[in-house]
C-alpha cells in the first residue's frame, strides 16, 4: 500500500490545517509522523480501523484530531491551535496502533512524500 500525504501549508500560530493521507489500498492502521529540521522523526497520531482506537502524542493531544474515511481510504489529521513548534514535514505510514502508542518511525520500511507545515509565530 502506498500512502501520500498532502494538505500542508503556511499558517499563523493559533490557526488550523487539515492534512490528508490517501492510501492506494486498505490498511488497518495508519499513523502520522513529523520531522522538524535537525530533529528525529516522531510519531504524532495514529488510527486503527479494526479496533476504532486512536493515539495522540502528548504534544498534540487536545489540539489534533485523527479520522478516517474508509470509503476513500483516506486518513485526515485536523490540526487546531497550531504552534510554532508544530512546524515540520509531516508524513503518514502504515504502522501498528493502539491507544497506548504507535509504531516507531525506525520500523517503517518505506516513506512517501511528506507535506510541509509551517507555523509562523
Amino acid at each position: 500500500v502506498q500512502l501520500q500525504a498532502s494538505g500542508g501549508g503556511l499558517v499563523q500560530a493559533g490557526g488550523s490545517l487539515r492534512l490528508s493521507c490517501a492510501a492506494s489500498g486498505f490498511t488497518y492502521a495508519i499513523g502520522w509522523f513529523r520531522q522538524a529540521p535537525g530533529k528525529e522523526r516522531e510519531g504524532v497520531s495514529c488510527i486503527n480501523s479494526a479496533s476504532r482506537s486512536t493515539y495522540y502524542a502528548d504534544s498534540v493531544k487536545d489540539r489534533f484530531t485523527i479520522s478516517k474515511d474508509n470509503a476513500k481510504n483516506t486518513v485526515y489529521l485536523q490540526m487546531n491551535s497550531l504552534k510554532h513548534e508544530d512546524t515540520a514535514v509531516y508524513y503518514c505510514a502504515a504502522v501498528p496502533c493502539d491507544p497506548s502508542g504507535m509504531g516507531l518511525a525506525s520500523r517503517v520500511n518505506s516513506w512517501g512524500q511528506g507535506t510541509q507545515v509551517t507555523v509562523s509565530s
